[in-house]
């Protein structure tokens, strides 16, 4: 139903994790590369406890070949710079999630490419850096999943 985009994640338990989430809601990951691990990484594979097998999992070259394979969905990018709040927006069957890498998050040249309202922010508490990546992840899933009823959800 949705596609999440990880923009050269760096921490193997994090891509673990989200892998996870991925299978448990029926969202395609999409892994931009380089990536700061290699997939078969014990500690990405403990995180996401063989769920790989249940996730729909893509690669990709760079972020222009993953946006071309998406075609014409909406891209919502998730940044501490983003300008809207992410609970605002009403989610549509094929919305993208994009989230850049743990330590720098993402280029700016690439959140001015989307529209303001497709810059989406969590709001947490003032002078506190970020949320972790993998759970940031999860808040928007599970948000735009919740907004269709819990589609194919048990």
């Amino acid at each position: 139903m949705f596609d999440l985009i990880l923009y050269q994640p760096e921490i193997p338990p994090n891509t673990g994790n989200i892998i996870r989430v991925c299978a448990n809601t029926g969202t395609t990951l999409h892994l931009v590369h380089p990536l700061g691990f290699a997939l078969d990484d014990k500690r990405m594979r403990r995180a996401g406890l063989d769920y790989h097998e249940y996730a729909a999992v893509q690669e990709h070259d760079s972020l222009d070949a993953c946006l071309v394979a998406l075609g014409d969905r909406r891209v919502f990018a998730l940044s501490t710079r983003g300008t809207r709040n992410y609970a605002e927006v009403d989610y549509q069957p094929g919305d993208a999630f994009l989230f850049g890498p743990e330590t720098r998050g993402l280029p700016q040249a690439t959140l001015d490419e989307l529209p303001p309202e497709q810059r989406l922010r969590i709001p947490m508490r003032p002078d506190n850096r970020s949320l972790n990546l993998a759970n940031s992840a999860a808040i928007v899933l599970y948000e735009a999943w919740r907004q269709h009823g819990f589609v194919n959800g048990v």
